[in-house]
């Protein structure tokens, strides 16, 4: 069993590689490998090249090792901050480019492009943890939170995922040690919870 950790933010002192590690650290206690990409890092390239566009392979050797990860995942983690009401630039391409046609999803037998994708990924449960500097209450009634319909309704439920969390911590920037600490218990929690049964 191995869990899948993918972390997008540019500063290794965010919130985000925080509760990256903290997820890290209860299901290394569990006994569960985690498969941890920070996209920042590694310097991960979010554009789609043209010789991907049947978008079933490529020739990036750092796409394949992200395509057999999620493959084989048990859960699937995402850590990143809201910006614009959207994940980063480089988490989009990450999508874009590691939750591809025969890898993610397929189509039926018989069935083209235009028709409904089923799920092939094999993950029982998928997490998103987001921070932001607008408040909960604002991002749900002035913007009606799209981060929400993106992660689980085209990306995870597409991808044949329906045990899905998600959780939003802000605003950041006033944010004291004891919220953040409270937060960080959150995210462990939940983590734990995966694996509870």
């Amino acid at each position: 069993m191995h869990a899948l950790s993918i972390v997008a933010h540019p500063s290794p002192d965010s919130f985000s590689h925080r509760m990256a590690c903290v997820a890290g650290e209860v299901l290394t206690g569990l006994g569960i490998e985690v498969r941890f990409h920070d996209l920042y890092a590694e310097a991960f390239d979010p554009v789609q090249r043209v010789t991907e566009s049947a978008n079933t392979t490529s020739d990036d050797a750092l796409i394949e090792v992200h395509c057999t990860d999620l493959r084989e995942a048990d859960l699937i983690m995402v850590f990143h901050p809201n910006w614009w009401s959207q994940p980063p630039a480089i988490l989009k391409g990450w999508i874009d480019r590691v939750w591809r046609l025969d890898t993610a999803y397929g189509y039926p037998q018989g069935t083209g492009l235009d028709g409904v994708p089923r799920g092939l990924l094999r993950a029982r449960a998928g997490l998103v943890f987001n921070t932001s500097n607008t408040p909960v209450e604002r991002e749900t009634e002035v913007f009606g939170d799209p981060l929400q319909g993106i992660w689980k309704r085209s990306v995870f439920e597409l991808c044949g995922i329906t045990q899905f969390v998600r959780r939003m911590y802000g605003p950041m920037a006033s944010a004291s040690t004891a919220q953040r600490d409270q937060w960080l218990s959150e995210v462990q929690h939940i983590v734990r919870q995966c694996y509870a049964d």
